[in-house]
């Protein structure tokens, strides 16, 4: 009898299916610990006019519940490899940041949506526990669950106790109401030190053997992330990589992940989007905004070494929109958007796997996650988890006030950083 997912919160005590890869020992991930990079993340800007053609609406248009007659009920249409795991996973999948409606998981699930990428910081856990909602009689083997080494509060120190990640994935085994994980990733791995931390691994491996997760993986878009990846993929240690990637972005991702395939390491990608300025960018045309999502992903599957992509979504119109996408082949017209894109995004788009301003500040502020707490709130609708995470980073902005601004002149496309974030600061304190 298929096992499928339960509602209650109940300790799982099932065992998972045959799990491959040999285990690492304290002493072996010790000894190959290299030094690590400076931890940085995904940055993206938006909110006022700039000097440039790529200047925003004053009232961003609002994204239509309406989608095109010919996008109504979409279905995946295409599924790949996912590296060694067995798995084929829809090459446009859930992503569960911000979701609050298990109805729109249901719904995935009947449009042929089988992969589900989660996490407990997700909503303070409200995420995981409407994904478990929606997934509730769902065959078990049917649908691919991932998550992160995280707790509703945020991520997982590397010196975290064993046995307190072993207890958070846990918890998220009981709002999930399901007894064992496909995938766990090391979350937002910004250095190697992270990477290889012995804790992290030591408290997979207990996982695994007690059924509770098969695999592990790693997620990261820092400015070192072509090194991480680069290393997650020749230890052997991990089964996928989770990475921003999106729109020539990181060209030396392209050789990474065709090692990765044949080493049969599965390639996720995330930040698909670009910063997701379609919707607010004046110069665009209704048409270009309706269109650029779907040519976004065109592009990325269009590599074949991409297991697939995983975006945010939390509406019915959403499911319509995207996977309209699915095993849809990049044509030149959608080259060409993505093309525009990217010049009138140019003095706005903070790019991660940059990090050139991190340096130049005299204060410290985390220039890059301050901006992507700012898309956050303006483009995600992720408000009070935006308000949450700039109020955990202390305040960064008020430095900024009569800051002569020794950040700009290290960032290589021109953005006004100090204003960007005087403007986050006025949203989010």
């Amino acid at each position: 009898m298929r096992r499928s997912i339960v509602a209650t919160e109940k300790k799982g005590t099932g065992k998972s299916p045959p799990l491959e890869g040999r285990a690492f020992t304290r002493r072996d991930i010790l000894r190959s610990l290299p030094v690590g990079a400076m931890a940085v993340g995904y940055a993206i800007a938006s909110g006022c006019k700039y000097k440039t053609q790529a200047f925003l609406l004053s009232h961003p248009p609002v994204e239509s519940d309406k989608p095109q007659e010919r996008w109504r009920g979409a279905k995946v249409k295409a599924y790949r490899s996912l590296g060694a795991t067995g798995h084929k996973m829809s090459d446009i999948s859930f992503g569960c940041a911000g979701l609050s409606d298990p109805a729109v998981v249901r719904s995935a699930v009947e449009r042929g949506v089988n992969y589900f990428d989660t996490s407990p910081d997700y909503s303070r856990a409200g995420s995981e526990r409407a994904l478990g909602e929606g997934l509730r009689g769902a065959a078990r083997d049917r649908v691919f669950l991932a998550s992160k080494l995280c707790t509703p509060a945020g991520h997982l120190p590397d010196e975290t106790p064993v046995k307190e990640v072993i207890g958070a994935v846990e918890s998220s085994l009981r709002r999930l109401g399901t007894d064992y994980l496909d995938l766990v990733h090391i979350h937002a791995c910004n250095t190697l030190e992270r990477l290889f931390a012995p804790n992290l691994h030591e408290a997979f491996d207990r996982l695994k053997e007690a059924g509770k997760v098969r695999f592990l993986g790693v997620s990261s878009h820092t400015p070192d992330l072509e090194r991480v990846m680069r290393q997650a993929v020749d230890s052997g240690r991990f089964q996928v990589i989770m990475v921003a990637y999106n729109f020539r972005s990181w060209p030396a991702l392209h050789d990474i992940f065709a090692d990765a395939k044949r080493r049969g390491v599965g390639v996720v990608a995330m930040k698909t989007l670009k910063g997701a300025y379609h919707t607010v960018l004046s110069d665009f045309t209704p048409t270009e905004r309706e269109s650029f999502a779907q040519a976004a992903f065109k592009w990325v599957l269009a590599n074949p070494d991409v297991s697939g992509l995983v975006v945010s979504i939390t509406k019915e119109s959403q499911l319509d929109e995207y996977l309209f996408a699915s095993g849809g082949a990049l044509g030149e017209d959608d080259t060409a958007l993505l093309e525009r894109y990217d010049h009138l995004v140019r003095g706005l788009y903070c790019r991660p796997g940059c990090g050139s301003c991190l340096g130049g500040c005299p204060y410290g502020v985390p220039i890059d996650d301050v901006l992507r707490y700012s898309m956050y709130y303006e483009r995600y609708g992720r408000r009070e988890e935006a308000k949450r995470l700039y109020a955990a980073a202390h305040a960064p902005g008020r430095f900024c006030a009569g800051c002569d601004a020794p950040c700009e002149p290290r960032c290589p496309f021109g953005l006004k950083i100090a204003e960007q974030l005087r403007h986050a600061h006025r949203l989010l304190a």
